[in-house]
């Protein structure tokens, strides 16, 4: 689809045409085709699932400078493209603060919002925002910060794009390169031939044509988002595993602290990848708030 802009957005739905309408945000990187396992759609047939790639991923255009609040106005677009006027919002690990977003900003059109391994805002108060974090992160993000603060303005750029021409050959090496940092729960699940699929298709995928999705996210992350979490007035399901490193567990109690009547679920013994098995239970949370069939 055609953004009003003139930039091109990669978007697919899938389950019933009939179903609530409910928009999935993906992880970082990543693209639509990392937020549904193979089944859950057909699965829970009450819902109807739309997804797009975020700006600079797969073939959707890049908008270089974007704030996490700008994906309120690119998830509007793709469901105007799908004739959808309300709908749910689930983001999970990097789609989380962009789900956010659409809860902020879109109030009249969001029914309700959930956010797996989320993070929160970089200017969180009271929030050692890298405290849990694994080396692979903090380097990552920090790289961030030296480029918006001009200490290193090409080093995220150069280490990203490095890692895309490798990861373009073989994404398993971004699974090899993390494993060192994973709980030892998160191992099981990226061992899962379901999930280990859909995260090599969607790392493939989201750097097929370049690395600047992955780059805008990390940037958007530690600049301001553009919106005060605590104007969501949706109802909100937060969920974390108590043992993810990349995501840690303490920026959903942030959250969880700052909006309004967030519900907020901790799970033992799970890690960060936990999250991809998460759907289920959430469309049931959905179901519970009178989203579904």
């Amino acid at each position: 689809m055609r953004t009003d802009d003139g930039r091109v957005l990669m978007a697919e739905e899938w389950g019933s045409p009939s179903g609530a309408p409910v928009m999935l945000f993906h992880g970082t990187p990543g693209t639509r085709l990392g937020t549904l396992l193979p089944g859950v759609a057909a699965q829970h047939p009450g819902f109807r699932f739309l997804a797009y790639d975020r700006p600079g991923y797969g073939e959707s255009g890049r908008a270089a400078g974007r704030q996490v609040a700008d994906a309120a106005r690119d998830a509007a677009a793709v469901a105007d493209a799908f004739g959808v006027e309300r709908f749910a919002v689930v983001g999970r690990s990097g789609g989380g603060p962009h789900a956010l977003a659409c809860a902020a900003l879109l109030p009249e059109r969001v029914r309700a919002a959930a956010v797996l391994v989320g993070l929160a805002p970089p200017d969180a108060a009271g929030l050692d925002w890298y405290a849990g974090m694994t080396p692979f992160n903090v380097r990552e993000y920090g790289l961030a910060l030296a480029h918006l603060d001009g200490r290193d303005p090409g080093g995220l750029e150069r280490d990203l794009a490095d890692r895309a021409v490798v990861l373009r050959r073989d994404p398993v090496r971004l699974l090899d390169d993390l494993r060192a940092d994973l709980s030892p729960h998160d191992l099981p699940v990226v061992e899962d031939p379901r999930v280990r699929t859909v995260l090599l298709h969607t790392y493939r995928e989201a750097l097929r044509v370049s690395h600047h999705g992955w780059l805008d996210d990390c940037l958007a992350f530690v600049r301001p988002w553009g919106f005060d979490v605590a104007s969501v007035a949706s109802p909100v399901l937060l969920w974390h595993g108590l043992d993810d490193a990349f995501s840690p567990v303490a920026h959903t109690r942030w959250l969880a602290g700052r909006i309004p009547g967030a519900e907020l679920v901790l799970v033992p013994d799970a890690g960060h990848f936990a999250a991809q098995l998460a759907l289920p239970d959430v469309l049931g949370w959905l179901e519970r708030q009178g989203v579904g069939r």
